[in-house]
């Protein structure tokens, strides 16, 4: 695989509200990256859409495709504490009044380099009043013809303090044409985060056991249950590997792969107030850290200056 520098003056072909669009392919898989965020805009296998779309203009909608750090998921009224510093972030769920997502969704990239099959992108996160750290992050895509699409987002502290980190990908997978209740979903966890309606804040762990409406350790369709719930002591295997698989009736599916370094599953169903929105696709999220992890401090990376972290998932589909 040859790679060719990009020019700090690279041009963009056309004007794109979410930044200049990279396309890379091998075998089957054809992948489009934005500049914005980093963001996975389309991944297909044989022509067929493997992810939920976002509008052709506009901002990015419903962070699909999105790189999801310092954080993932939500913290509880933007407020957290670290290292004896209380920190005060933007609410950006402000109707549930919680920090949403991280700070790099909406960040612009930068080409490293890039290649027929892979890019590489980078942004700084400088210190901000809400996230005092200051981080380098790179994000590495690249399609491979029997793995799919392999994302790696690696994160190194350029600051002089320790820095709290989570990181995780934010896809909504698309097993077929037919709709997401007719899907049948395969994926094995034995624990559940609580949550409160309201807010989606966690509020406990329960376990999964068999005859669960949450348990998928054996393939059946997801039919109209909600889910939007984390899950860890997640099913792994010998390599550590854990994968979230969807068939669609038709004999089309997706399925997504993660390693040791996400303990932590977010899966949504995707439910929508508006009926074009509704149920379009499953996410499903790779995560570090649990949601409100800033607040709990459970499993939250502490990243020392000039220590690196990286994390990596894929996927594929047929």
């Amino acid at each position: 695989m040859s790679e060719t520098p990009v020019p700090a003056d690279r041009t963009p072909v056309a004007a794109r509200d979410r930044g200049d669009l990279l396309e890379i392919a091998a075998g089957p898989y054809r992948a489009g990256i934005s500049l914005v965020g980093a963001t996975v805009e389309h991944l297909t296998v044989d022509g067929r859409d493997l992810l939920v779309r976002s509008p052709e203009t506009g901002p990015m909608r419903l962070y699909r495709g999105a790189v999801v750090a310092p954080w993932p998921n939500r913290i509880g009224d933007g407020r957290y504490t670290w290292d004896g510093q209380e920190i005060q972030t933007a609410l950006t769920e402000p109707d549930r009044g919680n920090a949403l997502h991280g700070l790099v969704s909406f960040q612009a990239f930068v080409p490293v380099s890039v290649s027929g099959d892979e890019v590489v992108l980078r942004t700084e996160l400088f210190p901000s009043p809400g996230y005092p750290f200051h981080l380098l992050l790179t994000v590495r895509h690249a399609v491979e013809p029997e793995a799919g699409l392999v994302s790696t987002v690696t994160a190194l502290n350029l600051g002089g303090q320790d820095a709290p980190y989570g990181v995780c990908p934010h896809p909504y997978l698309v097993a077929g044409p037919e709709p997401l209740d007719t899907w049948s979903l395969t994926m094995g966890a034995g624990t559940v985060m609580t949550v409160t309606e309201d807010r989606l804040l966690p509020t406990g762990t329960a376990p999964v056991g068999p005859g669960d409406p949450f348990d998928f350790r054996s393939p059946r369709p997801i039919a109209d249950l909600f889910i939007d719930h984390a899950f860890t002591d997640l099913v792994r295997e010998d390599d550590g590997t854990f994968r979230v698989r969807l068939d669609a009736p038709g004999g089309t599916g997706v399925e997504m792969s993660a390693g040791t370094e996400c303990s932590w599953l977010q899966v949504h169903t995707g439910d929508r107030p508006e009926p074009e929105e509704n149920r379009l696709g499953l996410a499903v999220e790779p995560m570090t850290c649990p949601p409100d992890a800033f607040r709990s401090g459970t499993d939250v990376v502490r990243l020392a200056p000039g220590q690196q972290h990286e994390a990596s998932w894929s996927i594929r589909g047929w």
